[in-house]
């Protein structure tokens, strides 16, 4: 009878800070207005929902891969999200835990794009970054609709271009190469290309350079994020985007488990919560990244200034973000001699 007793006893001390294992999550967000919308669209939702505690650390994508690299072992996250590709390198080192289209209720709505490197071991994205081209709509009666338009003479002086340390720059130049006929392994098209319009381009590194361009500096054109658009139209400016009949680039911001997880199964749920439409919807309004999920109802304002619908995001394209990795030393030096001439 001692025995039964001092069981259920010890049972008892144990069981708070068992179930606070089983009731707390950790995940990463990215700082700033972006994690305040993250708490309302999603965490502060699920935490209602499932009578939980999720602890967010704020960690870029850069920080959050050292870390899980610095935690392999003991991992202390539980969900991990990236963006810029980061999710194929945490995979590729085996500090993700693959996710199976069976396990996110929400998978028949998402567009391909959202899960295509599910098999790869990588998370599905919950909302896309789109790199296309950004113009002055006041200025150009008739809106770019090739990569290659950066070359047309009426566009001399008037061109603004990324530098390649900023991503969307990096993915920017990618796609002008491959609508010249380029490949991952020879970039001497694009770059080919740009260096035909560098008299008079504006050359910048930072987001807030090209509002300033378009702004001050007679800028009509410029290889950009989607996204960025709105910033700028919000600022007054009469900044419009396009998607390039080429394709425009689609640049990820998935949601990832974390091989290791001791919460794997609330963790799961975690992500498939974050799959679902409202959400799309929340960061399309309030950010205009473009839609993952089919189901998302948006503004006319929206639904104008992203990319949602299977016709509109089928000819997105993507770029091999592990190649990237591997190449993007390389392809530096090369776009810093072809900027110096």
């Amino acid at each position: 009878m001692k025995r039964i007793v001092a069981f259920a006893f010890a049972a008892a001390v144990l069981a708070p800070s068992t179930l606070l294992a089983q009731t707390e999550l950790v995940i990463n967000s990215f700082g700033g207005a972006y994690e305040k919308k993250h708490r309302e669209l999603v965490i502060e939702p699920f935490e209602k929902m499932h009578n939980v505690k999720v602890t967010v650390v704020t960690a870029y994508s850069a920080d959050m891969l050292a870390q899980l690299r610095a935690q392999k072992d003991a991992p202390k996250f539980d969900v991990a999200h990236f963006s810029g590709g980061l999710e194929a390198t945490a995979a590729a080192d085996g500090l993700l835990a693959p996710i199976k289209p069976e396990q996110l209720s929400n998978y028949a709505d998402l567009y391909p794009f959202a899960v295509q490197n599910l098999a790869k071991g990588e998370g599905p994205a919950y909302s896309a970054a789109v790199v296309g081209i950004l113009y002055d709509s006041n200025k150009l009666k008739t809106p770019p609709t090739s990569w290659l338009d950066i070359k047309k003479p009426e566009f001399a002086g008037h061109l603004v271009l990324t530098d390649i340390s900023n991503n969307w720059g990096l993915l920017g130049l990618l796609a002008i190469n491959k609508a010249a006929g380029g490949t991952l392994d020879d970039i001497k098209p694009g770059l080919d290309a740009i260096k035909s319009t560098l008299k008079g381009a504006t050359i910048v590194s930072k987001s807030p350079e090209i509002q300033q361009a378009f702004a001050q500096s007679d800028a009509w054109i410029a290889p950009y994020a989607q996204d960025y658009a709105f910033t700028l139209t919000n600022a007054g400016l009469p900044v419009k985007f396009v998607q390039p009949k080429e394709g425009a680039v689609f640049s990820p911001i998935t949601i990832n488990l974390v091989k290791g997880s001791k919460n794997a199964e609330l963790a799961l749920k975690f992500i498939d919560f974050s799959l679902r439409a409202e959400a799309a919807a929340g960061w399309a309004e309030s950010f205009r990244y473009s839609p993952v999920n089919r189901k998302a109802k948006l503004s006319e304002a929206a639904a104008a200034q992203t990319l949602s619908g299977d016709e509109a995001t089928k000819s997105l394209i993507s770029f091999d973000a592990i190649k990237i990795g591997q190449m993007r030393a390389k392809w530096t030096e090369e776009w810093n001699r072809a900027i110096a001439k």
